[in-house]
């Protein structure tokens, strides 16, 4: 009990406190083979409940789309966190999304008192944390910081596709899916693939 009151205290609580200000904290786009990883965080606002928050990956595109717009409305607070491809090359793939994570919580105005992070591992926070598996299905926080995630890095992807056409980027979003591979042999890697990932660096090996 020492120990745990200990823990507590230094995390800036006193003991039997309750954190007030909680967010939850998401990424996506860890297996793409193009693109940047995307966090979020998002402290919502207990006053302003929203129906409906659950993994961003079990909702619809226009789903999401809806509840993009009212979790931006109503929530007290959200921000995003990026790393770049160079980034992800340079540190790999876990660390970058850590990273992501790490600049969306520290973009958040106000800084939460507690993060509630889906997965395993936790990012370095100006807060306490912990992580949570399965996290957005189970927290409404973090249910939200997966959707306002996925559909800001979806929209990126559209994007994208404009500028590197033929890809097929705004329909995988950067996946190994067959047609990007495909697109890949075909046309090439481009400055937004990924040069560590096993599929883009064989092929720049080969060539």
């Amino acid at each position: 009990m020492d120990k745990l009151r200990d823990t507590i205290q230094q995390n800036g609580f006193e003991f039997g406190e309750q954190p007030r200000l909680v967010a939850g904290v998401d990424e996506v786009g860890r297996g793409p083979l193009a693109g940047a990883v995307v966090a979020a965080a998002v402290i919502l606002d207990p006053a302003r409940p929203i129906e409906g928050l659950t993994d961003s990956k079990k909702l619809s595109e226009r789903r999401r789309e809806i509840l993009f717009v009212e979790i931006k409305e109503k929530a007290l607070a959200y921000a995003i966190g990026r790393a770049e491809v160079e980034e992800i090359d340079d540190i790999n793939i876990l660390q970058a999304s850590l990273l992501a994570m790490k600049r969306a919580v520290e973009a958040l105005d106000p800084i939460p008192e507690h993060a509630l992070v889906d997965g395993n591992k936790l990012p370095s926070l100006p807060c306490s944390a912990e992580a949570i598996i399965k996290g957005d299905l189970t927290e409404p926080c973090i249910s939200a910081a997966s959707i306002i995630a996925k559909v800001t890095r979806d929209r990126e992807m559209v994007e994208m596709d404009k500028k590197y056409p033929g890809y097929g980027l705004a329909k995988h979003k950067g996946y190994p899916s067959k047609a990007h591979m495909a697109a890949l042999q075909e046309l090439g890697v481009t400055e937004i693939h990924r040069r560590t990932f096993g599929p883009v660096r064989r092929l720049l090996e080969e060539g």
